[in-house]
């Protein structure tokens, strides 16, 4: 009996517990952005954890992972619920991505040790900028666009060598439309759409450049202006009423 009972607490049971809930919160937070619930709606765990194939207490702390995020609210009598997200939170999440973000940018200029490290910020910021210039802005472009933008971003957080910012940036672009890539499809391509990106594009090539003059402050700056970008894309995208309700993450949304 001893030996069972080791056996169930020793490493592997845990490891297989570990990797049970690092499932479901995954699985949780595809539901989530996909509509799966609703916002308000209380989340059953027994079905739940049916559905998912999970063990209970795997679940409920992947639940509480959620919740942790922003997802999920904890209420004393009816368990976890499903957060409702106003225009508001969405404009917060982005304003403090951009100050992570913005620290990342300052720590990369004070910290890289030789201009070779800035090889992927250089080409990338280069590529985007021929890419936006391109006469007809096409969904390929845009799929192009959020490629090489997902790429800037990671090679920024990279030359930081912040493993505590790298957490904090995962977990505020983990928010419905926080990250870097949001928004970025569209419909058709306004004047102000155009402007956007022309605008980004020219942002990624500064900060660049302050990141490689070693100018910290003038780095972290950019970057957080940079993350504003996000908020005027959402705001030209309410304003042409082209919002796409089926868009990752818009069922949480209360426009």
């Amino acid at each position: 009996m001893a030996t069972k009972l080791e056996s169930s607490n020793g490493p592997e049971g845990k490891s297989k517990a570990s990797s049970q809930t690092a499932r479901a919160a995954l699985a949780l937070r595809e539901m989530l952005v996909q509509g799966r619930f609703r916002p308000g709606e209380r989340i059953r765990e027994v079905p739940l954890a049916a559905e998912l194939k999970v063990s209970r207490i795997p679940l409920h702390l992947a639940l509480e992972r959620l919740a942790h995020e922003g997802f999920l609210e904890i209420r004393p009598t009816r368990g976890f619920v499903v957060q409702k997200f106003l225009t508001d939170d969405i404009y917060d999440a982005i304003e403090l991505r951009g100050l992570l973000e913005g620290a990342a940018a300052r720590l990369a200029a004070e910290r890289f040790k030789h201009p070779s490290e800035l090889a992927t910020l250089h080409a990338t910021s280069k590529e985007i900028l021929t890419l936006v210039r391109k006469p007809k802005l096409t969904m390929e472009t845009f799929n192009q666009y959020i490629e090489l933008n997902a790429r800037f971003h990671a090679a920024l957080l990279d030359l930081s060598r912040s493993r505590m910012l790298r957490r904090a940036i995962q977990q505020a672009c983990s928010l419905p439309f926080a990250s870097p890539s949001a928004f970025l499809k569209r419909q058709y391509v306004s004047n102000d759409t155009r402007e956007i990106y022309l605008i980004s594009a020219d942002q990624h090539c500064a900060i660049v450049d302050a990141i490689e003059n070693r100018e910290a402050m003038r780095a972290e700056i950019l970057t957080r202006e940079h993350a504003r970008v996000a908020r005027r894309n959402l705001e030209d995208a309410l304003r042409n009423a082209e919002f796409p309700l089926d868009l990752a993450g818009a069922k949480l949304v209360h426009f």
